[in-house]
């Protein structure tokens, strides 16, 4: 050792580069698990942006009513189908800060349409923090504040206005709300059912992995869009679109659990006859005890993979069976019941805006698939 003028001491011994890799293997080695699991999982670009894409989303749910101008529902008689207007910095040269043209509406005698022209002479500023229509917070708070909004007598369609006058870009603020969390209410019901199916079936084997792996076959035999089709005609119309949401979660997370209850019992199969678990059960730790301290806590990391995989599919079966007029229903506001006023295709190639609500469906499926990709990458912080 040398002490250098400052008090410090320094170690003569020359570098050795095995021994430092020595030393940080066995530092990641003391490490706990999600902290490798985190170092794998952020050099996993797309999966790290994902993530904070769907965190952000998830986040913006409750206040869906703020940053959205408009309620979902409310019509604009004057501006159907009126075109998405963009928002402007500068006005002939001059900077004024964000505003917005009105539009201006005459009828074409020839085609029987509304034709809309943005009115150049004119900008409408935009309010920010401003009262306008009242909404709930969070579902519980009433209030009129919102993030944008315009003077009274002027409108702002961002993504334009529906067949009934209705804002295109509210419409789709709120309809997060119900497509994103379908998709989590029916992952619950699926991981329910097949955590415990696939953990009967795989710890306790015998009859019991029978009867359960004859009854996942028939079920994975079902052709799966007729099956949601029959269950989702039987849900009875006169259902207000609270309880139509849930019994649609409920349905999707029943018809999904047959695969993960596979995946599960494989799992339990390998892993019961681990010395672990045989050391649990000659201690006196009940089936239960072992398969929730001992089992699930080995196979957890691929259950969340499994969940950011499988949540997509909710969402996509939710949106299939909206959109076939099965699902959700009016005065309920989602992605898929949005789509419903886009299956005729003449209609769409006038006003192509109707149409926009596929691209959150499509952006959000694809975070929940990259984020699953990274998660999976991640789980075996020690592969090289």
């Amino acid at each position: 050792m040398t002490r250098l003028p400052d008090g410090r001491y320094v170690d003569d011994a020359p570098y050795d580069p095995q021994i430092s890799i020595q030393t940080l293997e066995r530092k990641d080695l003391d490490a706990p698990a999600w902290l490798l699991i985190w170092r794998q999982f952020r050099q996993h670009r797309l999966g790290l942006i994902s993530g904070i894409f769907l965190l952000l989303s998830y986040l913006m749910l409750p206040f869906a009513g703020f940053i959205a101008p408009y309620p979902p529902n409310l019509r604009h008689a004057e501006h159907l189908y009126s075109p998405p207007q963009s928002i402007n910095l500068w006005h002939e040269g001059q900077f004024i800060g964000p505003y917005v043209y009105p539009m201006t509406s005459e009828a074409n005698l020839e085609t029987f349409q509304w034709e809309f022209k943005p009115d150049t002479s004119r900008p409408v500023k935009l309010q920010f923090f401003c009262k306008s229509e009242p909404y709930y917070l969070s579902g519980l708070i009433k209030t009129d504040r919102h993030l944008f909004c315009v003077p009274d007598g002027a409108t702002i369609f961002i993504w334009g206005s529906d067949r009934l006058g209705r804002d295109v870009f509210s419409r789709i603020l709120y309809g997060a709300q119900l497509s994103l969390t379908v998709g989590l209410i029916g992952i619950t019901v699926s991981f329910a059912l097949g955590i415990f199916f696939g953990s009967v079936a795989g710890y306790f084997g015998g009859p019991l992995d029978w009867v359960i792996n004859r009854a996942i076959e028939i079920l994975r035999s079902l052709p799966e869009l007729p099956l949601w089709l029959a269950l989702s005609a039987a849900v009875p119309s006169n259902w207000g679109p609270v309880a139509v949401f849930f019994i649609i979660s409920v349905i999707l997370g029943i018809l999904d659990w047959p695969g993960l209850a596979r995946s599960v019992r494989a799992k339990f199969l390998s892993l019961r006859e681990e010395e672990f678990v045989r050391a649990a059960e000659m201690m006196g730790a009940s089936s239960g005890r072992v398969i929730r301290r001992h089992l699930l806590p080995n196979f957890m990391s691929h259950l969340i993979a499994s969940a950011t995989l499988s949540i997509p599919a909710m969402i996509l079966g939710e949106t299939a069976l909206s959109f076939l007029g099965l699902g959700l229903r009016a005065p309920a506001v989602s992605w898929g019941v949005m789509l419903n006023d886009a299956q005729n295709l003449a209609n769409v190639e006038i006003y192509w805006w109707t149409a926009i609500p596929m691209i959150p469906i499509i952006v959000v499926v694809l975070a929940f698939n990259f984020l699953g990709d990274g998660l999976r990458d991640s789980l075996d912080p020690y592969r090289s």
